[in-house]
C-alpha cells in the first residue's frame, strides 16, 4: 500500500451568506463539516468577538487547536487511525505522510459531522444487496462502520500478533490492511473491504482536503502537487503559457482576512 491584513467585522449579508453556503461547499469537497465550523466561528456577533488586544491567541492558534481536537474517537480509535492512514499514505522522499498531515484529525471530524451520519441518504429499509456499482449500500452510517472497523483491526491484530494494531511494525500493519483489503477477515455482516475502502478514501481526502477540515496541515499536501488551493483569482495568471507555481492559500485565509 503506497502513495504515490485586514481584520474588520464581517457585514451581516457576508456572515450569513459563509453560514448557510457552508453545507453546500462541504458536500462538493468530501460532505464536511464546514457549516458547523464556518457557522460556529461567524455566528457571534463583532462586539463579542475578543479583539487582539483582548486576546493573546491568534486565529491561526485557534483554529489549530479546534483541528487538533477529538469529536468523535476515543484514543485507541484515533491512535488505530493514525496508523493505518500512515500506511495507506506513508512518509516518503516526496513528502509528508498521513501522520504528519493530520489526516486522522480529519477523519475524527467527518465522523462527528453530516457525512459520518449519512446525513444527506436515504438510510431507511427496506435493504437489499446492491450491485457493485451502486457504490455504498450498507445498513451501518458510516461511523458506525469505521467504529467497528477499527475495532476489528485491533481484535484481529491481537488474534495474529498479540499486539493492538498500532503497536505493529510497519510490515505487519501491511499485512493485516491487506488482509482487510482481500476480505479475508469477518467483520459481522459487512464486507471488511467496505471498511478498507472508506478508510482509504477518507485517508486521502484528508491529505488534500482544505486545512479547515483538519487535514492537509499547512497545506503540505497540496504543495507536493504544487496545487494553488483556494485562490480568489487567477486573472493574472490565466493568460500566461508556463507553469506557475503558486503558493497554496485556504479557506481560513480568506476567512481571517474578510
Amino acid at each position: 500500500m503506497t502513495k504515490r491584513q485586514s481584520k474588520q467585522p464581517v457585514d451581516e449579508s457576508r456572515r450569513k451568506f459563509l453560514k448557510y453556503s457552508g453545507a453546500a461547499l462541504g458536500g462538493a469537497v468530501v460532505g464536511g463539516v464546514i457549516g458547523g465550523l464556518v457557522g460556529s466561528n461567524l455566528n457571534k456577533s463583532a462586539k463579542e468577538a475578543p479583539t487582539p488586544q483582548e486576546s493573546e491567541e491568534t486565529p491561526t492558534a485557534r483554529d489549530q487547536d479546534y483541528n487538533h481536537a477529538l469529536m468523535f474517537f476515543s484514543q485507541e480509535q484515533f491512535q488505530t487511525t493514525e496508523a493505518a492512514a500512515e500506511r495507506i499514505y506513508p512518509k516518503d522522499d516526496n513528502g509528508p505522510g498521513a501522520q504528519e498531515l493530520g489526516v486522522a484529525f480529519f477523519i475524527d471530524h467527518q465522523m462527528a459531522g453530516a457525512y459520518g451520519f449519512n446525513a444527506r441518504e436515504y438510510m431507511s429499509p427496506p435493504f437489499y444487496k446492491a450491485e457493485a456499482s451502486q457504490g455504498y449500500q450498507l445498513t451501518f452510517k458510516r461511523r458506525e462502520l469505521l467504529a467497528l472497523g477499527l475495532d476489528a483491526l485491533n481484535e484481529y491484530s491481537e488474534q495474529k500478533h498479540n499486539k493492538k494494531f498500532y503497536k505493529l511494525s510497519p510490515e505487519e500493519q501491511d499485512a493485516v490492511l491487506t488482509a482487510f483489503e482481500k476480505d479475508e477477515v469477518d467483520l459481522k455482516d459487512v464486507p471488511a473491504s467496505a471498511f478498507f475502502a472508506m478508510l482509504r478514501n477518507l485517508t486521502i481526502e484528508g491529505a488534500y482536503a482544505d486545512p479547515l477540515y483538519g487535514g492537509n496541515r499547512n497545506m503540505d499536501g497540496w504543495r507536493m502537487r504544487n496545487y494553488p488551493g483556494n485562490q480568489m483569482s487567477f486573472t493574472e495568471e490565466i493568460e500566461k503559457e508556463e507553469f506557475i507555481k503558486m503558493e497554496p492559500l485556504s479557506l481560513r485565509d480568506h476567512l481571517q482576512t474578510s
